[in-house]
């Protein structure tokens, strides 16, 4: 079993994305932080949609990235406050972390 353990980040995109492909709204993206510059780091982008995506959605990204979660590892949720740089009030960003593992055999 692989002994990397990588930090998992999900996060509501509210002016869309501009990486891996452009999104003219907003959408949750789920990145795993590996080493190597941030442009090299494996995301996956839901359609989008202001939903959370269900925990289930959530494991098969991340197993589509190549990862899996560790044992015993729960998603964690912050609370923060948006960037005032934004084009639109300041709003609450919701942020979820977990701990994640490549897949034994995986492509990470």
């Amino acid at each position: 079993m692989s002994k990397q353990i990588f930090g998992a980040q999900l996060s509501l995109r509210c002016c869309g994305t501009t990486f891996p492909e452009r999104t003219a709204g907003p959408c949750w993206q789920l990145y795993v932080a590996t080493m190597g510059l941030v442009g090299e780091w494996p995301t996956f982008t839901w359609p989008m949609s202001t939903d959370i995506p269900s925990v289930e959605a959530r494991k098969a990204a991340l197993a589509y990235l190549g990862f899996v979660l560790t044992e015993d590892a729960e998603w964690e949720w912050t609370e923060h406050t948006g960037p005032d740089y934004h084009p639109h009030p300041v709003r609450v960003l919701l942020l979820g972390a977990v701990k994640v593992r490549p897949l034994e055999g995986g492509v990470a």
